[in-house]
């Protein structure tokens, strides 16, 4: 991320920010520098202070330091003015210490997890709840879900799996590469319990499709677990009816045309006018989208689908109407009590579905 920023000066000698400039770093670069921004004349205040004060300045030995950010797409800002943790590096030396991510290997982890759970009759709530009380390992990031998305989390992996293999590593490249096959299998495993529930074939039925963005509070779709569970369900044939309150028809659509990592080619590589997938629709409200609808699918975690009247939904579908739940947001027994067939990720599976081969 490179930014700089254009100050003026006004009456009474005060000085005025009048343009921000931030290139690169997406969703990171502009809520970094809003709030640098905010904050740099009070610190150049403070340096101007510091240099005055100190006669021996130009002795003093400067280095460059890394300040890496932790932000979250949606939280941002706050994330800015409340992180949870701050991470300095510069060259190592004596002094260094080691700071080593698992974060994509704990939602791996409970995500497999919850294929186990589903084959005994637990609860992956109350196993991660269980795990997360363990003071070494903590409760976040122990939800299980459709898959994990965003720009950043398999290409991270990806880089980490390069950096061991050139270094002779091969065992703990493969180690890594599991943490992406498991997400992998994941959304298959959700398309094939969504096929095979519904007596083993999609084809010609109306699936709605709550969320498509990769998480909630942002239109970002990249890497988006619904892009394959879509393809998937497409793939049998589907016709799929898609909500998301803030992705634009035009991105899913190109989403669901577009080859594996096009999104991180130039614009001018990509293409400009996606075809047109016709056994999809994009509507702009979640009750249009289940109107007639055979299943419903939610997989985006908005806090608007918490909420949405499902005795309204169920009396609008099929029947049977089947719900699968990607995100575990919604209340299982409440709407089986409504009528409708329920999948939980990683929960005790309602009775109609015991008897059902979880691959087609």
């Amino acid at each position: 991320m490179f930014g700089f920023f254009i100050y003026t000066q006004v009456a009474n000698c005060k000085v005025k920010m009048v343009k921000i400039c931030c290139i690169g770093a997406g969703y990171v670069g502009g809520p970094t520098m809003a709030v640098i921004a905010l904050n740099l004349l009070s610190l150049s205040k403070q340096l101007k202070l510091l240099r005055k004060s100190s006669p021996t300045t130009a002795r003093i030995k400067y280095q460059i330091l890394s300040n890496p950010e932790f932000l979250a797409e949606g939280t941002a800002i706050q994330d800015l003015f409340n992180p949870d943790r701050v991470l300095i590096g510069g060259r190592e030396n004596p002094e260094g210490q080691k700071a080593v991510q698992a974060l994509k290997n704990r939602i791996s982890s409970v995500n497999a997890m919850s294929a186990l759970c589903e084959a005994t009759g637990a609860d992956v709530t109350q196993v991660s709840y269980a795990v997360g009380k363990d003071s070494r390992i903590g409760p976040k990031f122990l939800n299980a879900s459709v898959g994990f998305g965003g720009s950043c989390f398999q290409k991270d992996i990806l880089n980490l799996v390069y950096i061991c293999e050139c270094n002779g590593l091969p065992e703990v490249a493969q180690y890594w590469k599991q943490v992406i096959k498991i997400n992998d299998y994941q959304k298959s495993r959700f398309v094939n319990r969504v096929v095979s529930s519904m007596f083993n074939t999609v084809s010609n039925k109306k699936i709605a499709v709550l969320g498509f963005a990769f998480k909630k509070d942002t239109g970002d779709t990249r890497e988006t677990p619904a892009i394959d569970v879509c393809k998937g369900l497409l793939g049998d044939k589907a016709r799929l009816s898609i909500y998301d309150p803030q992705v634009t028809e035009d991105q899913i659509q190109r989403d669901l045309t577009m080859n594996k990592f096009d999104w991180d080619h130039p614009l001018h590589l990509q293409p400009m006018s996606p075809t047109t997938v016709k056994q999809v629709s994009v509507v702009w409200d979640a009750y249009e989208a289940v109107n007639g609808a055979h299943g419903l699918c939610i997989l985006t975690e908005w806090d608007e689908f918490k909420t949405l009247d499902y005795q309204r939904i169920y009396d609008n579908m099929q029947k049977p109407a089947f719900v699968f739940d990607g995100r575990n947001i919604i209340d299982a027994e409440k709407l089986r009590e409504i009528g409708f067939i329920v999948y939980s990720i990683g929960k005790p599976l309602d009775d109609w579905l015991k008897d059902m081969p979880a691959v087609v």
